[in-house]
C-alpha cells in the first residue's frame, strides 16, 4: 500500500473540470488534500480505489468530485451508489454531493431507516443519479420493491468501509452486491483500514489502487490530547467541572461529550440541562427527525454542548468543535481515534480530554500505542470538584428517576425488538432473545452486587469509615 503523497498543489493538475473547481472554491477549498491528490487520478483512470486517511481529511470529495465529473459527461440514473454505516453520515454526504452537483441538476435519494418506505420507493423508481444509503434499509427495498434496478451503476462507494465490513452488515451487503453489475468501479474509504484490509481487497475486484496516510497521522498534530485520572464513583462531577471551566473560558466554544450507552447519553444530557448547561443528546434510540434536528442545532452553534454515543464519532463533519470529552474510555482504540477526530479539523486546533479511572489504565496504554503518542495528564483543582460532587450526584439521580418514569427502558426494548425482526428473526424469536439478554444482565448484576457487598465489608474491616464520600478524594494543596 502506497503511503507517499504526490507533489500536486492544485485541482487543475488533478484534471478536475473548471466548473467543479469553482463549486468547491465557493466552499473555501482551494487546495487538494493528500487523500484527494492520490486517489482522484486513480478513480478518473477507471481503477478501483482504497483510500485511508483520518477524519476531516477530505475523503468525501476524493470520491464525489470524480463521480460528479464523469456523470456530467454521460448523465443517467442510477449512476452511483454510496453506502455508509449511519444515517447522519448519509445525509452529510448528500449535502456535499448536492453542493458540487448543482450546476448539472444532480438528483439524489437518501435511503435510510426512520423514514417512510413508500416515499423512498417512489424516489428510487424515479432513478436519481446518486443513491446514498445505509445497508439495512437499502436491502429492505431490494427485497420488497421491483420498480428500480442497480444494473447500470458505474460506481459503488463504501464510506467508513471498515465499519461496514466488520460483520454487522454482512447479510444486507450480500443482498446489495447481488443486485450490482460485475463491471463497476468500487471505491472504499475509511479513517482506519488495517484491520479489515483483506475484506476490502475481496470487495474491490479490479486490482485496486491503494493509498493510506502514514500511521503517525492517525490523530493530527494540532490536537492536544490529555487525560484526567478520576475516582470511578465521581466521574460525573469531574465532567461537569470540565464543562463549566471550558464554558467560562470559551463561551462561544462547542463541546462533544462521548459516552458508551443510549441511557448514559440521555441521563448526562438531562443532568447538564438541569445544572444550567444547554445541551443536546444524540443516540440510536432517537427518531431520525430528532437526530437531524439535533445535528442542525449543534452545527449552527445554537446549542454548544452535544452528548453522544459513537453514532456521532464516524465521519460527521462538525468543523468547529473545540473540545472532545470521553466520559468513558473506548474499549477499541480505533473508536478513540474516530471520537477525537471530531475536533482539530481542517488545520484548526483542538483539545480532547479522556476521563480515566484506575481500571482504565490498560485501555489508555492501548490507545497510546495506536496513536503513537503518550497522552499527558491534565491537572485540575480537586477542591473545586469537591464543591459540586453532591449537587451533581443528586441531580443525576433525579434525572435517572425522571427517565425511568418516561419508560425509557421499554422504548429501548421496543427499539431492539424492531431491529431484531428487521434482521430476519420472527417476533417470538426476538422476544426470546431480549428476555435472555435481560436474564443475563440480571445475573451479572446479582454477581456484581455480591462482589460489592464483600468488597465493602472488607473495606470496613480494614479502614475507618469516612464521614463524607467527597472527602475520599485526594485534594491538591493550592
Amino acid at each position: 500500500m502506497d503511503t507517499t503523497t504526490k507533489a500536486v498543489s492544485t485541482f487543475n493538475s488533478l484534471k478536475i473540470d473548471e466548473w467543479l473547481i469553482k463549486q468547491i472554491k465557493n466552499l473555501g477549498v482551494d487546495k487538494p488534500t493528500p487523500v484527494q491528490i492520490n486517489c482522484i487520478p486513480a478513480i478518473l483512470d477507471g481503477r478501483d480505489c482504497i483510500g485511508c486517511d483520518r477524519t476531516g481529511s477530505g475523503k468525501t470529495f476524493a470520491f464525489a468530485l470524480p463521480i460528479v465529473q464523469t456523470l456530467s459527461k454521460d448523465p443517467y440514473g442510477i449512476y452511483a451508489l454510496v453506502l455508509t454505516p449511519t444515517r447522519e453520515l448519509a445525509y452529510q454526504i448528500a449535502d456535499q454531493f448536492q453542493i458540487i452537483g448543482k450546476p448539472i441538476n444532480l438528483r439524489m435519494s437518501v435511503i435510510v431507516g426512520g423514514m417512510g418506505m413508500m416515499d423512498q420507493g417512489i424516489e428510487l423508481s424515479n432513478h436519481p443519479h446518486i443513491v446514498i444509503a445505509t445497508p439495512g434499509r437499502l436491502a429492505d427495498h431490494l427485497e420488497s420493491c421491483k420498480t428500480f434496478s442497480f444494473k447500470t451503476i458505474k460506481y459503488l462507494v463504501m464510506d467508513e468501509a471498515d465499519r461496514l465490513l466488520e460483520g454487522n452488515f454482512d447479510e444486507q451487503l450480500q443482498i446489495i452486491f447481488q443486485a450490482l453489475p460485475e463491471k463497476r468501479q468500487t471505491l472504499l474509504f475509511s479513517a482506519t483500514i488495517t484491520d479489515t484490509l483483506n475484506k476490502l481487497r475481496e470487495v474491490a475486484l479490479n486490482k485496486p489502487f491503494m493509498w493510506s496516510a502514514p500511521v503517525e497521522t492517525a490523530t493530527v498534530e494540532e490536537l492536544d490530547q490529555r487525560y484526567i485520572l478520576v475516582p470511578a464513583d465521581f466521574k460525573d462531577g469531574y465532567l461537569v467541572h470540565v464543562v463549566q471551566n471550558f464554558r467560562e473560558e470559551k463561551p462561544k466554544g462547542s463541546i462533544i461529550v462521548f459516552t458508551d450507552t443510549c441511557r448514559s447519553c440521555q441521563i448526562l444530557s438531562m443532568t447538564l440541562l438541569e445544572l444550567g448547561f444547554q445541551s443536546l443528546c444524540l443516540h440510536s434510540m432517537m427518531s431520525q427527525r430528532e437526530r437531524i434536528a439535533t445535528l442542525t442545532k449543534f452545527r449552527s452553534n445554537t446549542v454548544k454542548i452535544l452528548v453522544a454515543t459513537d453514532v456521532a464519532s464516524r465521519g460527521l463533519d462538525i468543523p468547529t468543535v473545540q473540545l472532545i470529552v470521553n466520559h468513558n474510555v473506548p474499549s477499541n482504540p480505533k473508536e478513540y481515534v474516530h471520537r477525537v477526530g471530531r475536533t482539530a479539523r481542517a488545520g484548526r486546533g483542538g483539545f480532547s480530554l479522556t476521563l480515566i479511572t484506575p481500571n482504565d489504565i490498560k485501555l489508555l496504554h492501548a490507545i497510546e500505542g495506536r496513536i503513537c503518542k503518550e497522552l499527558k495528564e491534565f491537572k485540575i483543582k480537586e477542591k473545586e470538584v469537591v464543591k459540586i460532587l453532591t449537587q451533581v450526584a443528586v441531580t443525576k439521580r433525579e434525572q435517572e428517576i425522571n427517565l425511568d418514569e418516561q419508560d425509557f427502558g421499554e422504548k429501548k426494548r421496543i427499539n431492539k425488538r424492531k431491529k431484531l425482526i428487521e434482521k430476519g428473526l420472527s417476533p417470538e424469536e426476538a422476544d426470546r432473545e431480549i428476555e435472555a439478554d435481560i436474564e443475563w444482565k440480571r445475573r451479572k448484576g446479582d454477581k456484581n452486587s455480591k462482589f460489592k457487598k464483600s468488597r465493602d465489608s472488607r473495606k470496613r474491616d480494614s479502614e475507618e469509615a469516612s464521614t463524607s464520600s467527597a472527602t475520599n478524594i485526594p485534594v491538591e494543596s493550592d
